[in-house]
C-alpha cells in the first residue's frame, strides 16, 4: 500500500520513499518568515491594488545585542571604580601638618668703642662694609629656579616671590621699620601662625617665642629715625625640597640702615646700623596657592646695641658717640655668615665705618 503522501501511480522515480524529499530538513518557522525582507501579496491583495508580487517589507527594530549590553555594562562599572577610588583610595596625599611655632633668636652686639657718626649717610655707607651692597629690595636679588621631584619651577618661584616678599614688608617698608604697622608682615603668614605673631605683640616676651623684632625689624619711634630710606642690602636666598609636599627658603641677608635722634635738626649726625637676618620658611601647596608662608627659625644678630638693653619689643640702635660695654666673646662681625653667639655679643671693629 502507497504512503499518505504519495501519488496513486506511486512515488516518482528517483524520489525517497514516503513523500521526503532533500528540503525536509528544512524548516521555515514564525521567525524566519516574520525575519524576510521581502513579503508576497496575497491574491487579493494584488488584484485589488494593481500591486507588484512582491513588497519590502521595513527592517525589524531590535534592541542591543548582547556584545553591546555587556559593553556599557562595563564602561559603567569602570566609570563608578573609578569615581569611587577619587573619593576613597587608600593613596591619597596626607594632610598639611599644622605649622610649627616660630623659634626666634635676637643676639646684640656690642660696640668695642665710640659708634662712628658723619654728616651724611652716603659718606658712612661709602666707608663701610656695605659699599658695594645694593639698595632697598634690588638686594633681595632671586636665584635661577629648577623645579624639583614633586614641585614645579612656577612653585619654586612663587616660594621665593613669596619669602621675598615678606622680607622687604619686615625689612624695609618705613611704616613697619618706625611706624608700628605689622599688617603689611602679618599678611603674609600661614593663618595658624597668627596666634603667636599677635601674642608676640601684645605680650612681648624674650623667651624665644615672642619677641616682635623675631617677625620683623623695628625702632622705637621715641629714640630714633631713618636718615633715609637708602637701605643697604646683600644676601642670599635658596629653595630646596624637604619632601613631596614641603618646600623650604632659607634667607640670609645682612641689612645697614641709616638713623639719628628722632627730631634732631640736620645737623645731627647719622650713624649707621647692621641687622643680619637668617631666616627659614616653609611652604605646604595651600601656603603656595595663598601667597603665604611659615616662618619656622629666626636667627638675628644686631648693633650696635647695648647689651643691657632689651630687643625684644624695640631695637634701641646705640647712634653716633654713644657706647657701651663690650659683652660677649671676641668680636661678631654681622658681614660674615655662620658663627652664632651667646646672649651678647661684641661687635667687630671691622663691622663699623672707616670715619
Amino acid at each position: 500500500m502507497d504512503g499518505p503522501g504519495d501519488p496513486p501511480e506511486g512515488a516518482p522515480e528517483g524520489a525517497p520513499a514516503g513523500g521526503e524529499d532533500e528540503y525536509r530538513s528544512v524548516v521555515f518557522d514564525e521567525s524566519f518568515v516574520r525575519a524576510a525582507r521581502l513579503q508576497e501579496f496575497s491574491a487579493r491583495e494584488r488584484v485589488d491594488d494593481h500591486a507588484p508580487a512582491v513588497r519590502r517589507r521595513p527592517p525589524l527594530h531590535r534592541g542591543l545585542s548582547r556584545q553591546a549590553l555587556l559593553l556599557v555594562l562595563l564602561i559603567a562599572i569602570a566609570f563608578g571604580t573609578a569615581i569611587y577610588m577619587g573619593v576613597r583610595h587608600p593613596y591619597q596625599s596626607p594632610a598639611a601638618q599644622p605649622p610649627e611655632p616660630l623659634r626666634m633668636t635676637v643676639i646684640p652686639l656690642a660696640p668695642q668703642s665710640a659708634v662712628p657718626g658723619a654728616a651724611k649717610a652716603e659718606e658712612l655707607y661709602a666707608h663701610s662694609p656695605a659699599a658695594q651692597f645694593r639698595i632697598g629690595a634690588d638686594g633681595f636679588t632671586m636665584p635661577a629656579s629648577r623645579r624639583t621631584a614633586h614641585f614645579s619651577d612656577s612653585q619654586i618661584v612663587t616660594a621665593l616671590t613669596t619669602a621675598k616678599d615678606y622680607l622687604v614688608r619686615s625689612s624695609l617698608d618705613p611704616e613697619v621699620l618706625t611706624g608700628g604697622v605689622t599688617r603689611p608682615v602679618r599678611i603674609l603668614l600661614d593663618p595658624q601662625q597668627l596666634d603667636q605673631f599677635d601674642q608676640s605683640f601684645d605680650h612681648p616676651a624674650a623667651d624665644g617665642r615672642h619677641a616682635p623684632t623675631g617677625w620683623l625689624v623695628r625702632f622705637d619711634p621715641a629714640r630714633e629715625e631713618l636718615a633715609g630710606h637708602r637701605i643697604r642690602v646683600q644676601g642670599t636666598l635658596q629653595a630646596a625640597e624637604s619632601d613631596a609636599n614641603t618646600l623650604e627658603v632659607v634667607a640670609d641677608h645682612t641689612l645697614v640702615y641709616a638713623l639719628r635722634p628722632t627730631g634732631s635738626d640736620a645737623e645731627a649726625r647719622v650713624s649707621l646700623f647692621t641687622v643680619r637676618r637668617e631666616l627659614h620658611f616653609r611652604f605646604d601647596r595651600d601656603d603656595l596657592r595663598m601667597h603665604q608662608a611659615e616662618l619656622v627659625l629666626s636667627y638675628v644678630q644686631a648693633g650696635p646695641l647695648a647689651c643691657a638693653e632689651d630687643s625684644a619689643d624695640h631695637l634701641r640702635p646705640l647712634l653716633a658717640g654713644q657706647t657701651a660695654k663690650a659683652g660677649g666673646p671676641a668680636g661678631t662681625d654681622p658681614y660674615r655668615t655662620g658663627g652664632a653667639t651667646a646672649l651678647c655679643g661684641s661687635l667687630a671693629t671691622s663691622a663699623q665705618p672707616k670715619v
